[in-house]
């Protein structure tokens, strides 16, 4: 994976293209963040669908190192809330490791994120915050 392609994976992603973002992914791909699974175009959709229905989230990519077999990223992740995300809300979609965010809030922090690939396509995510 080069810069160009995250540029464009990170464009889909603040588009809200999940399709498109779905599309960098190796067939049976594994994202596993802040408790969360994601294997499937479906769950993607589910999980970013709701997600983006409280929050408008961005990628900013800061740094990047890629090769054939991993893709790394430090980023700033901008949050900012369209609609109050509440602890009830959050609590009903099992999503007990999220904090509520208020309508107009807004948060950045920085993640690591990590991309093993195969072929070219992503087959597993990790990050970490600091």
């Amino acid at each position: 994976m080069t810069r160009d392609d995250y540029e464009r994976y990170a464009a889909a992603f603040n588009a809200r293209d999940y399709d498109a973002v779905f599309d960098f992914y190796a067939e049976n791909p594994r994202m596993a963040f802040f408790g969360i699974e994601i294997t499937t175009r479906d769950q993607l959709k589910d999980f970013y669908g709701f997600m983006h229905s409280y929050v408008r989230e961005t990628v900013e990519i800061e740094r990047f190192a890629g090769s054939e077999e991993l893709a790394a990223v430090e980023a700033i992740v901008r949050i900012e809330a369209t609609a109050d995300l509440t602890r009830e809300i959050l609590d009903a979609r099992g999503m007990q490791q999220f904090f509520p965010i208020a309508k107009g809030e807004v948060q950045e922090m920085r993640q690591y994120i990590h991309y093993h690939l195969k072929y070219g396509k992503i087959e597993s995510v990790g990050c970490a915050l600091v």
